[in-house]
């Protein structure tokens, strides 16, 4: 309804019909027909006058003030009299809360705002609470009234208004159950209120001196105009006895005030001389403050249809604003994609490369206002994350101010449990000692009485308390949720644009490195452009980036295990390809951080006890989120080693390394600086983890003398210690996988079962991608120079520290299988990249790093997964049967081979021998 008397003024202004109405006697039966619904859209209207408690040393005290409520700013506007056009000041109610004390006079309420408390007095305690409860109601409406980004625009638009009436109607069902609702005191509040005598002359404003003579100027030059322009028949209120006469006989011209009569029947002549009188009031009155003009225009000349019609006139404008907003975007967006569409069209078409270098530039541009517009989301999200910690801090305020007026009252209860006791006894038993004179004990009984009614409205007071305060403790809560509702959509959008930042960027470097390739090594103006171009793109580090976002984005220059997120190549071709891989990969985590991670968290949070399951199982598969990954692993190695495992065994085995030295120490002292140079935690001099791994490859050297120490544990060892942490607990992990997960003799000096999987590899490459193997058998590529190291660390040099960490979670539960789906998966991915090159050595090169082009973990999980089976075990079982059985008789052979060579090597040296002289008898001829 407050909607509809927002438009009041203008139609009351821009229609003369409505002052013709005001004066025509044949439309005052109409308007007193009208006069109920008028009277019901005063009640809406939250205005009246209020005691402020303000000023300065001696000047400090209360001065009544007329507040009246602003629906679209949530803000509660003051000004001395409700004729003045300019307000003194005004009470942000969007972050505020509201408190009324038992113990206070009353009517005396305050308003908390985070820069000020603000002290008001209502004429009565009822006055007070309606007060408190339109606020509250006002308060509530401002915050369920912008709706939370949409997911689907549409359906959310279409329906925001019946929505918003629902909620509406659902907060005001859950206040009633804390406080009963408030009837509007009649005269004392709404536009009814305005009609109350002006406030004295000391109550102007000192501290808003321009202010007040600005309204006092507005007044009289107000009244002036009316004085020139007045042509109200004889016998009507006549504006010319001026405004201060006017506000001291109120009752005198409006018959319909209260508690006045006049003598004679009541006449309609006066009431539409004083309507007339407040519609040219209106008409003066400035836009910055309409809302007084607003209530009585429409209370003196809007009939009910009017209003009716008009709200649902506001109704469908707001619609169709929302719809216009809509197609707004969704004309942007389609701007957008074309404007893209047309970059790369003339990208494409550019027939020299100064144009093309043109549109890096626009793109550049681009790249430069996204990051402008994350940098404003960034801090409207800081904004309101500091609005919620204040709301917060005045919640745990109001919930401990309550907890103390409930144990006050509770003893003030007991008090009053005692003396009614008391008193009870004192009548049924009185005590046997001389009875008091009568006028005595009646002084003492009325005494007595008098205590307890006092504590009877104590009682109630503090009871009515309560109720407010739980009412605004419930009200404040659910739009602390709702801010924080709010606050959860625009880190979504904001890691959404963040991304597609990162995927602009990369898109930008790859053309940087596809004109560097075309190029070549001409010498011209574009190509020195161009190398500059690149050299700026190298030196931006990721970290600025993500400096004024660590929340949404934890990818920087190491990651959260301390591998660096951009590698230090030296060719200067691979570090950019190495920076768009960096951009790849943290675009493609700010765009599962919602989808995907999140729900994931939630799953592993919800899952208590670790029990072998197949709901396990896909969990794993998923990967494991980085705080859950300790306590998962340190459960599947417990799995694999129970049977091997025992108290203080890792002790015992670092004290045998201590009495003498293992004969794989030296080996294992060179490896130590070997491992992981691309890791902070193993090149740091001051880090503790190349101790740590140090004992952990001597105690599994005592522990398993037939390995010793094999050239790969090191790294095994190494990811165990950066995700456990615990030397004992990295000690078990490396027991797991080399005695439990891995073959046997994976890891001896024949290497066996790790030239079988080779092989192995080689059968399933051929079943699954036959157009890959057959493209390399044509270029005589040996995939075991590149794979051999994947089985042998389980891709610890080959894959980026995210999808590494997803690898080891599942192949710690499912074993080697994983290790075979991955390596599949890894071939799958890049399988068009690998086709397109028709050299044996250009692939060799490919194949070096190509594993660490691959960014998108969640589409090679779905390779290994999905698109890899069937897979059973069975079958790799089978084949690993075959080849090692081929495998060993090859060995035989080649040590049938070897032994009769060195026969026949042996026979030949005895041939010589006999044949020739020996050393010492040539000496000892000569």
């Amino acid at each position: 309804m407050e909607g509809a008397g927002e438009n009041a003024p203008e139609s009351s202004s821009s229609a003369p019909g409505s002052d013709k109405s005001a004066r025509d006697p044949q439309a005052l039966p109409l308007e007193e027909e009208s006069g109920d619904c008028a009277r019901s859209l005063e009640a809406k209207k939250l205005c009246g006058y209020l005691s402020k408690f303000g000023g300065k040393g001696p000047i400090r005290g209360w001065k009544s003030r007329w507040f009246f409520y602003d629906e679209r700013k949530c803000q509660l506007y003051y000004s001395r009299t409700a004729q003045d056009a300019n307000p003194l000041n005004s009470i942000d109610l969007s972050s505020a809360v509201f408190d009324c004390k038992a113990d206070a006079e009353e009517g005396i309420f305050e308003i908390k705002t985070p820069s000020r408390v603000i002290t008001l007095k209502a004429a009565t305690k009822q006055v007070m609470l309606y007060w408190l409860q339109q606020l509250q109601m006002k308060r509530w409406e401002f915050h369920n009234s912008p709706p939370a980004p949409p997911a689907a625009p549409d359906a959310a638009l279409a329906g925001n208004g019946p929505a918003l009436h629902l909620e509406l109607g659902q907060e005001e069902a859950e206040l009633e159950e804390f406080l009963c609702p408030v009837k509007t005191p009649p005269g004392l509040v709404g536009v009814a209120a305005a009609l109350q005598p002006f406030p004295a002359l000391q109550n102007i404003s000192l501290k808003h001196l321009g202010t007040e003579i600005q309204n006092t100027m507005h007044n009289i030059r107000g009244n002036k105009q009316a004085q020139a322009t007045g042509h109200e028949p004889p016998g009507e209120y006549s504006p010319q006895s001026g405004e201060p006469q006017r506000e001291e006989q109120p009752s005198a011209s409006d018959p319909s005030t209260p508690g006045r009569e006049p003598e004679d029947s009541p006449k309609p002549t006066p009431k539409s001389s004083l309507t007339i009188n407040f519609v040219q009031k209106a008409k003066r009155q400035n836009n910055t403050f309409p809302f007084f003009s607003e209530g009585v225009t429409r209370n003196r000349t809007a009939q009910e249809k009017v209003a009716a019609l008009e709200q649902q006139v506001l109704m469908l404008t707001k619609e169709l604003k929302s719809q216009k907003e809509l197609v707004k975007i969704l004309h942007k967006a389609l701007e957008a994609a074309q404007q893209e569409k047309r970059a790369s069209s003339a990208y494409l078409a550019a027939a020299e490369d100064k144009d093309r270098l043109e549109l890096v530039r626009h793109k550049v541009r681009q790249i430069a206002e996204l990051g402008r517009r994350v940098e404003a989301l960034e801090q409207e999200r800081e904004s309101l994350a500091h609005t919620a910690s204040l709301r917060e801090q005045e919640v745990q305020e109001l919930q401990q101010h309550v907890q103390l007026l409930m144990d006050k009252n509770h003893a003030k209860q007991q008090v009053i449990c005692k003396l009614s006791e008391k008193v009870t006894q004192d009548f049924t038993h009185p005590p046997d000692q001389s009875p008091l004179p009568s006028d005595a004990a009646d002084r003492d009984f009325l005494s007595q009485q008098e205590k307890i009614e006092h504590l009877k409205d104590d009682m109630e007071a503090y009871r009515t308390q309560n109720h407010f305060l739980n009412s605004e403790i419930h009200q404040v809560t659910k739009i602390w949720r709702k801010v924080a509702e709010k606050e959860k959509a625009l880190l979504t959008k904001c890691a959404y644009l963040q991304a597609r930042n990162c995927q602009v960027e990369s898109k930008y470097l790859a053309g940087l490195r596809r004109l560097q390739e075309a190029l070549g090594d001409e010498t011209s103006e574009c190509s020195e452009l161009l190398r500059h171009l690149v050299q700026e793109a190298l030196q931006w580090e990721a970290g600025e980036a993500s400096s004024d976002s660590i929340e949404l984005s934890p990818i920087s220059e190491y990651d959260e295990y301390g591998f660096l997120t951009v590698p230090d190549y030296e060719v200067e071709d691979l570090k950019l390809l190495a920076k768009i891989q960096a951009l790849e990969v943290r675009s493609h985590h700010l765009l599962g951080l919602e989808a995907v991670d999140r729900p994931l968290r939630e799953r592993w949070a919800a899952l208590s006890e670790l029990v072998p399951s197949a709901e396990l199982k896909q969990l794993l598969r998923a990967g494991v989120p980085r705080e859950h990954r300790p306590r998962v692993w340190r459960w599947l190695v417990h799995l694999r080693v129970q049977h091997l495992h025992t108290p203080g065994c890792y002790q015992e085995l670092l004290s045998r390394g201590r009495a003498r030295e293992h004969p794989a120490a030296r080996q294992i002292e060179l490896d130590l600086n070997r491992t992981f140079p691309n890791n902070k935690h193993f090149t740091c001099p001051t880090s503790s983890f190349p101790d740590k791994l140090r004992r952990v490859l001597l105690a599994f050297s005592w522990q398993n003398p037939t390995i010793g120490y094999c050239q790969g544990l090191n790294r095994l060892a190494a990811i165990a210690l950066l995700v456990l942490e615990e030397e004992e607990s990295a000690f078990w992990c490396l027991v797991a996988i080399v005695e439990t997960i891995m073959p046997t003799d994976y890891y001896s000096n024949t290497l066996t079962a790790s030239q079988v999987d080779q092989r192995v590899l080689q059968d399933l490459l051929s079943e699954k991608l036959p157009r890959l193997m057959a493209h390399l058998g044509q270029h005589h590529v040996d995939l075991s120079l590149i794979t051999f190291n994947w089985f042998l660390v389980v891709f610890a040099d080959s894959l980026i520290s995210n999808i590494l960490l997803r690898v080891w979670d599942a192949f710690l539960y499912e074993g080697t299988k994983v290790v075979f789906r991955y390596a599949l998966a890894i071939f799958k991915y890049n399988e068009k990249e690998i086709l397109r090159l028709h050299n044996g050595l250009e692939i060799y090169q490919y194949l070096r790093f190509f594993t660490k082009t691959i960014s998108n973990s969640r589409k090679l999980m779905n390779i290994a997964f999905n698109d890899m089976n069937p897979f059973r075990m069975k079958q790799l079982q089978q084949l690993r049967m075959v080849h090692r059985e081929r495998l060993e008789a090859e060995l035989r052979e080649l040590e049938q081979l070897k032994a009769e060579y060195m026969e026949r090597r042996t026979s030949q040296r005895r041939a010589v021998s006999e044949g020739c002289a020996s050393e010492d008898e040539v000496e000892g001829e000569a």
